[in-house]
């Protein structure tokens, strides 16, 4: 199956079994789901999460429970920017008032108590979570088809923020989970799925080691400019 019908599939699954949630329609986007609050508490109790300093993590509407939980947890997080069309935001939590750490949490909240950061500044990164479509237990993951989180990944390993042995982590639903998901080498893993149910430890698989620059066309470095900055910094402008 084609990745674009695995999505269609997904979509139309989430609303007919009636656990889509707002923002709807759900299609097109990262879908947020019944569940999601429970899934971001497994998650937390990770010994991954639990080690980690400085989380990153998408700025969808499932992930906003992991989120809060970070600056709950007293962690500095990590945002892409939505479509990364400003980069990346970082939130300190002793710099925000706890009563307005819900509100941080929010992509309007985040640009209110956080601050933009370049990639090349940024804090190494101990936990990457990535928001999903759909996944498979073998490490397969599939965005909204747009590839921004693999784009994020590769910008945060061509600048050494994250590195090979980074946990990457999703939250799902567990009708997110399907058998297979094609990969290819711009394709970046996963190496935990959280569902409200279960945890899943996926295979080790190989990861993107940067960007690779063949693949990037230049509406997308005009759409990203913290893309475009990093080809001109590697010298390949």
């Amino acid at each position: 199956m084609k990745k674009s019908e695995i999505r269609e599939q997904i979509w139309k699954l989430l609303e007919e079994r009636g656990v889509a949630r707002f923002p709807k329609p759900i299609k097109g986007r990262i879908p947020n789901f019944v569940g999601a609050e429970i899934a971001a508490a497994k998650l937390r109790q990770l010994e991954e999460y639990k080690r980690a300093r400085v989380i990153f993590c998408n700025p969808d509407s499932p992930q906003r429970p992991v989120r809060e939980f970070a600056l709950k947890d007293g962690k500095i997080l990590v945002m892409a920017t939505p479509r990364l069309k400003k980069g990346f935001l970082l939130l300190d939590p002793r710099k925000i008032p706890s009563s307005a750490y819900s509100r941080a949490s929010t992509i309007r909240g985040a640009f209110e108590y956080g601050k933009l950061v370049e990639p090349w500044r940024l804090l190494a990164i101990n936990l990457k979570v990535m928001g999903s479509v759909a996944v498979s237990p073998e490490g397969g993951r599939l965005g909204k088809g747009h590839g921004y989180s693999d784009i994020e990944y590769v910008i945060l390993r061509e600048v050494g923020a994250i590195s090979e042995e980074t946990p990457l982590v999703t939250t799902v639903h567990d009708l997110q989970i399907v058998s297979i998901i094609p990969i290819q080498e711009n394709d970046v893993p996963v190496d935990i799925i959280v569902t409200p149910s279960r945890v899943i430890r996926c295979p080790k698989r190989p990861r993107p080691k940067g960007v690779i620059w063949s693949m990037v066309s230049r509406e997308m470095m005009e759409a990203i400019p913290v893309l475009k900055d990093l080809w001109k910094r590697a010298g390949s402008g």
